[in-house]
């Protein structure tokens, strides 16, 4: 009786993590590897449409099958991709448009630390009130959410 409780147990603990990973669309994801085909539909059969050569790449993941994600990235092209090309990590891209200023704080009065060109993907936590904190190789700073494409303006992220 002890051995089919620890097998139970272990099943469920097994269970817990794929459960959290199955977020409902939409969401948000980056792209987690150097190249990640996007295809027409749900599986390796269908046909690559494009081939994405940039990693942390935020894209909006719209809608689920097993193992696969209808995305939209940045541009609004959607297509299917592999979830394992995937990855949680949370990235956005600087909207089109004039160069986005970077503050040191979450305050428009604060310095502005450098500025970010249009296109330039960076890493992304603690995003409330209208501010993310932004991470783009070693430099961070904190930019408004309206600047970026990959949080939606209310948003919280941890």
């Amino acid at each position: 009786m002890l051995k089919q409780g620890v097998l139970i147990a272990a099943l469920l603990s097994l269970a817990a993590p794929a459960a959290a990973q199955e977020k409902q669309p939409p969401y948000w994801a980056s792209i987690a590897s150097g190249e990640a085909m996007m295809r027409t539909g749900p599986g390796k059969n269908y046909p690559g449409v494009w081939l994405y050569k940039r990693r942390d790449l935020p894209v909006r993941v719209v809608k689920l099958y097993p193992n696969w994600r209808l995305i939209e990235d940045p541009d609004g092209t959607r297509g299917w991709m592999l979830v394992t090309l995937l990855s949680d990590r949370r990235t956005a891209i600087v909207k089109p448009g004039e160069p986005r200023k970077v503050h040191e704080r979450a305050d428009d009065s604060s310095r502005v630390s450098y500025l970010l060109e249009p296109g330039v993907v960076g890493r992304i936590d603690k995003c409330a009130d209208g501010w993310c904190r932004i991470a783009v190789d070693k430099r961070v700073g904190r930019i408004h959410t309206s600047d970026l494409w990959g949080v939606s303006e209310k948003e919280v992220v941890e």
